[in-house]
């Protein structure tokens, strides 16, 4: 794998752990949301993350299939964004005007506790991607220094 490969296998990485930031961002929004535009309480969401084949060149891909090598290395992107199928949550709150007859009021699927630590997973991930992009770019740096 060359330096650029790696670069842009942290950089796929990226782009999901943003997307997925995105979304517990609004997740942690909307955990009050009792009315949205297709009716009812706001829906969590979350994303599906496939690895996807890094898109190379067709002269990389011809080398390594003379080389008979694999696919080679694959990144990672969002297929898909799914809304959490579980019911909502039912608070008493008579007063409420969303409340129904018995006074409950249906509450978006949102546990903020869990909310928070997938944030953190989130935010470590990209962490620990920016310093892999960051080593193969020193990397490329040191490289280029050997000529001198």
């Amino acid at each position: 794998m060359d330096l650029f490969t790696a670069m842009q296998a942290s950089s796929s990485a990226l782009t999901a752990e943003r997307t997925r930031m995105n979304l517990i961002s609004s997740n942690l929004a909307n955990a009050n949301t009792t009315r949205t535009p297709g009716g009812g309480p706001y829906k969590r969401k979350d994303a599906v993350f496939t690895a996807a084949p890094l898109k190379d060149g067709f002269g990389n891909a011809l080398d390594r299939a003379a080389a008979g090598q694999g696919a080679g290395v694959d990144g990672v992107q969002v297929t898909q964004i799914v809304e959490d199928k579980s019911p909502p949550r039912m608070q008493y709150d008579p007063t409420n005007p969303d409340a129904n007859a018995q006074g409950y009021v249906a509450m978006p699927n949102v546990n903020v506790v869990e909310e928070m630590a997938d944030m953190i997973n989130a935010s470590r991930a990209y962490e620990a991607n920016v310093t892999a992009a960051q080593a193969a770019k020193n990397m490329a740096l040191k490289t280029l220094e050997i000529g001198r």
